[in-house]
């Protein structure tokens, strides 16, 4: 017999802007920083590489702070609450101000070579 599907946490835009706090802060533990520097510099720029390594490790990071406010530990649950935090980017301009910060922190911009491999001599 299947079980039910978990209920999903709903949090107010308040409550939004607290948790995304907290996993935003989560990404500065020295432990956690360590991780994910490890990983992208295992990825080295790949973007699959990126996905391979770096995503992982900032999953797991997000799950540690989201479960302590009801949302599964697993990637269904960081998943859950990306979407309620893109629901709130729209009406909050702090949640889409902190969105974007965690975003340029799971993948920071990657430098794109320029065309033909050579720097143009100026």
């Amino acid at each position: 017999m299947a079980s039910a599907p978990a209920q999903q946490p709903t949090l107010t835009v308040e409550q939004t802007r607290v948790v995304l706090s907290e996993v935003i802060q989560a990404f500065s533990v020295p432990e956690n920083a360590a991780r994910m520097e490890e990983a992208r510099e295992s990825a080295c720029n790949d973007m699959g590489k990126m996905l391979q390594l770096v995503l992982p490790v900032a999953t797991q990071i997000q799950q540690e702070v989201i479960k302590a406010y009801g949302f599964n530990n697993e990637g269904e649950g960081v998943l859950k609450f990306a979407r309620l935090v893109k629901m709130y980017e729209t009406q909050d301009p702090e949640i889409a101000a902190m969105s974007a910060k965690l975003k340029s922190l799971l993948l920071p911009p990657l430098s794109t070579p320029p065309i033909g491999g050579a720097i143009p001599a100026s």
